[in-house]
């Protein structure tokens, strides 16, 4: 018998919205048609004409748990996530401490598995752990990075002759490595050149384009210079000039049946936001990579629609009020995102900038790909797949207020602006935002351990916790 039944949908099909029904059954779609005759069933979801399109993916958030759990921790970031249509997430390194050996993984695992109410994957740090790369790979880590190449929060940047070492290590395993690029020596001298200047938007000349063209370019030699190149996923990507370096790779590195890949992402501060919202935002505006011209962030919403970008991920990266309300070199980088992805680029359909159906494809099914959770059910709406579904209603247009977000981060650089809010989602046929609320409990999430686990002759996990350990 199913568990779920939900009557008066609309879904996408062949580009047209289609009234449906969904069947869901231990978790899973077990099926997507007009009507279903059936009168028996757990629960019966009545979506008032809402459309239901797969649940987003965030491929690049920082829940800052442990070590940093006053900006946010693994639920009220999972909470915030759900209530903004995404069910699964992968958290990126840069703790307290890091994961970059069994210790941290270890730590953060737990708290993960204690507090999420969605599905999650955590990724590895790579600093001077080049050694303890395949060790980490073994015990369940999703990908490796953020690999920054210039400093970012968490201190974990490394130089170009480690990156050469590690892409090594990372392509042995056959796993991806996910590159945030700035070069770091012309972040430094930009520093010294620009020490006196106080221009709201000096941030943004410090790491200007030519800052994440270089790191791009020298990223893309290093690892076609290694004896293994590794699979390369460029984060928050933001500039022209490094989608055009990354199409160029792509081409030449024709993906064909195993043939190694590049791919990128785009954060919706790069697509929505420019230097021209400095004026407004101030300080609260600063991340890495920085805030681009108007006709940079036009430029990135073409590459989304055309194909050359192939993601939209938050860079989820909270700092409270307080924190950012310093002078702009003082103030930390970083901007909280993951409860508005999805809305923002709801209403970028509902205003023509990109097609639903393009969406589903950045949010959902490319991201599941890129980074291996297809294989674990993500990334469709189809039988089979995890029943992770996002319902909503495409004309309530509503503007973004920080006060009835869910991150415990106190601000959002898209106030006022438009978004598209789920009427409801669903991680693995539960209902975990209603709308109003979440209605999920603390640890309901699980993990989602990546391609190279190891495990034991009885097929459990190597990596162990002790349940008692504190923070």
């Amino acid at each position: 018998m199913p568990d779920v039944l939900i009557q008066n949908a609309r879904v996408l099909e062949d580009g047209r919205l289609v009234p449906s029904e969904i069947l869901i059954e231990d978790g899973k779609i077990k099926g997507i048609a007009k009507e279903f005759r059936i009168s028996s069933y757990d629960e019966l979801i009545n979506a008032d004409k809402m459309v239901v399109i797969p649940a987003g993916i965030d491929g690049h958030v920082h829940f800052r748990d442990p070590g940093m759990t006053y900006k946010e921790d693994w639920y009220s970031g999972s909470c915030s996530a759900a209530a903004g249509g995404i069910a699964t997430v992968l958290e990126h390194p840069n703790t307290l401490p890091p994961v970059i050996d069994k210790s941290g993984l270890s730590l953060k695992l737990k708290h993960a598995k204690k507090k999420s109410v969605i599905d999650f994957g955590i990724n590895g740090g790579v600093t001077n752990n080049v050694d303890q790369l395949k060790e980490i790979w073994r015990l369940g880590i999703s990908v490796f990075g953020e690999i920054f190449m210039a400093e970012s929060t968490g201190g974990l940047n490394i130089s170009n002759d480690t990156l050469g070492d590690a892409l090594s290590k990372i392509g042995e395993v056959d796993a991806l490595a996910c590159i945030h690029a700035e070069d770091e020596a012309l972040r430094l001298e930009n520093e010294v050149l620009l020490k006196n200047d106080t221009g709201i938007d000096v941030h943004s000349r410090i790491r200007p384009n030519e800052c994440e063209e270089i790191a791009v370019r020298d990223c893309i030699k290093i690892n076609k210079d290694t004896a293994v190149p590794a699979r390369l996923h460029f984060c928050h990507t933001s500039t022209p000039e490094a989608v055009s370096l990354i199409a160029k790779a792509q081409k030449e590195l024709s993906p064909v049946g195993n043939a190694r890949k590049i791919t990128c992402e785009v954060a919706p501060h790069h697509l929505f936001l420019s230097t021209k919202d400095y004026n407004k935002l101030g300080t609260l505006g600063k991340m890495n990579p920085p805030l681009r011209s108007p006709e940079d962030a036009a430029y990135m919403i073409q590459a989304l629609n055309s194909g050359l970008i192939n993601a939209v991920a938050s860079d989820h990266a909270p700092h409270m009020h307080y924190e950012k309300d310093v002078p702009m070199r003082s103030a930390p980088s970083g901007v909280p995102g993951v409860e508005t992805l999805m809305p923002l680029m709801l209403a970028a359909v509902r205003k023509n900038l990109i097609s639903l159906e393009r969406v589903i494809q950045v949010t959902s099914r490319n991201p599941a790909h890129i980074f291996g959770l297809d294989r674990l059910g993500k990334g469709s709406m189809a039988e089979g797949y995890d029943a992770d579904l996002l319902l909503f209603d495409p004309k309530k247009t509503v503007p973004i207020k920080s006060k009835n977000l869910h991150t415990h981060c106190d601000w959002t650089p898209y106030e006022g602006m438009d978004g598209i809010f789920p009427g409801m989602t669903l991680s693995r046929g539960d209902v975990v935002w209603d709308g109003f609320q979440i209605i999920a409990k603390k640890g309901r999430g699980a993990f989602l351990p990546g391609a190279g686990l190891k495990t034991d002759e009885d097929g459990k996990m190597i990596l162990e916790y002790d349940e008692d350990d504190d923070e």
